[in-house]
C-alpha cells in the first residue's frame, strides 16, 4: 500500500500573533504539550510499523510545531525510515535549523509560510538560504493580503529563482479583490488564480480517504481536513478496509491541502514528487504557466 497522511496533533499554539488566525499567540499548558507528544509516538511508532508499505507524512499542524524539539526529532526519525518517501511540515520557518544534520535531507520537504509582520524578510531569507544548503526541498509562501503584495514582490525579487513562492488567497471576504489585484499576485505566483477558486467538488474522484488521509491525535482518521466524517481509526487492525475510492461530498473545494487531490485537476502532474511541500515539477513561475493554470481554475 501506498499512503500519505496528513498528521494534524492536538497542538494548537503559534509563537506569532497573526490577527486572522485564531491560534496566534496561544499558548498550550504542560499538561497539553505532553498530550501532543505522546500523541506523536504513538503515530511514529505506527509509521516504523508499516514497513510492508511506502509511507509520506505531511504535518499539518494548527499552531506552529518545529518551535518543539519532539517534531524536529520526528522529521529525523522519519526521514530515516526506508519505506518513508517523504516527511514534509508547514511552519513559519521561525525554528533554529540546526536539527537538519540529523534528517536525510532529500526525504524532507519544508513548506514555508512568510509572516512579513512578524519576521523581517532577510531573517526569513537567511532561513531558506539555510535550507537550501542542506539541500531541503523546499517553497515559501505568503497570505495573499492587498496589503503585503509590495512585500510578496520584493520577496521573489530576492529569493533564488529555483525558489517557488506561493500566494495563499484570502477567501470568505475578508480581502475581496479587483481583477488587477488577481493580475499583480498571479505575476508572483502564476497559480494564483487556481488557489483563487472555490473548485467544483461534490460527486467529483478524490485521492483523499483512498490513499490521503488526515489522522487526528487519537488516530481517528478523516479522507481530509475538511470532512469531518470519520473513517475509522489508524491504530484499528482493520483500518485499511477503510480505504476506498469515494467521491467528495462537499460543493467546493478552495484550499491547496485538499484540491490538489482531485483528480481532474491533474495537479498530482504539476507538482510530481513536490506535492507535499507544494514544489512545482517544473519552474512554472518562470514564464508560460498562466494558461495552464487558467484551464486548471476554469475546470
Amino acid at each position: 500500500m501506498k499512503l500519505t497522511v496528513l498528521y494534524r496533533g492536538p497542538l494548537s499554539g503559534c509563537n506569532y500573533g497573526c490577527e486572522y488566525c485564531p491560534f496566534g499567540k496561544w499558548k498550550q499548558s504542560e499538561e497539553e504539550l505532553t498530550k501532543d507528544r505522546a500523541d506523536l509516538e504513538r503515530f511514529l511508532a505506527w509509521v516504523e510499523s508499516r514497513t510492508q508499505d511506502t509511507v509520506s507524512v505531511f504535518f499539518t499542524p494548527w499552531g506552529e510545531a518545529l518551535i518543539w524539539p519532539w517534531y524536529q526529532q520526528a522529521l529525523a526519525r522519519l526521514t530515516h525510515l526506508p519505506h518513508v518517501e517523504r516527511a514534509a511540515v508547514q511552519t513559519n520557518l521561525s525554528c533554529r535549523l540546526d536539527w537538519l544534520t540529523d534528517c536525510r535531507t532529500d526525504k524532507l520537504g519544508i513548506w514555508a509560510t512568510y509572516h512579513p509582520e512578524w519576521m523581517k524578510r532577510s531573517r526569513f531569507l537567511a532561513q531558506c538560504e539555510r535550507l537550501s544548503e542542506h539541500g531541503v526541498r523546499h517553497s515559501a509562501g505568503m497570505v495573499g493580503f492587498r496589503r503585503f503584495a509590495d512585500e510578496a514582490e520584493a520577496l521573489r525579487r530576492e529569493l533564488p529563482r529555483d525558489t517557488y513562492l506561493w500566494i495563499n488567497a484570502v477567501k470568505d471576504g475578508l480581502d475581496a479583490y479587483s481583477p488587477e489585484d488577481v493580475e499583480r499576485f498571479a505575476r508572483i505566483d502564476p497559480l494564483f488564480p487556481v488557489n483563487n477558486t472555490r473548485h467544483p467538488s461534490r460527486g467529483r474522484a478524490c485521492r483523499a480517504g483512498e490513499s490521503v488521509l488526515s489522522v487526528d491525535g487519537d488516530g481517528t482518521a478523516y479522507r481530509c481536513h475538511f470532512i469531518k466524517e470519520p473513517l475509522g481509526n489508524l491504530y484499528a487492525p482493520d483500518f485499511e478496509q477503510a480505504l476506498k475510492p469515494r467521491p467528495c461530498s462537499k460543493d467546493t473545494c478552495g484550499c491547496h491541502i485538499g484540491y490538489v487531490h482531485l483528480e481532474y485537476l491533474e495537479l498530482d502532474r504539476v507538482f510530481g514528487s513536490g506535492l507535499l511541500e507544494r514544489v512545482p515539477a517544473t519552474r512554472l513561475w518562470d514564464g508560460g504557466a498562466q494558461r495552464s493554470a487558467s484551464r486548471i481554475s476554469q475546470s
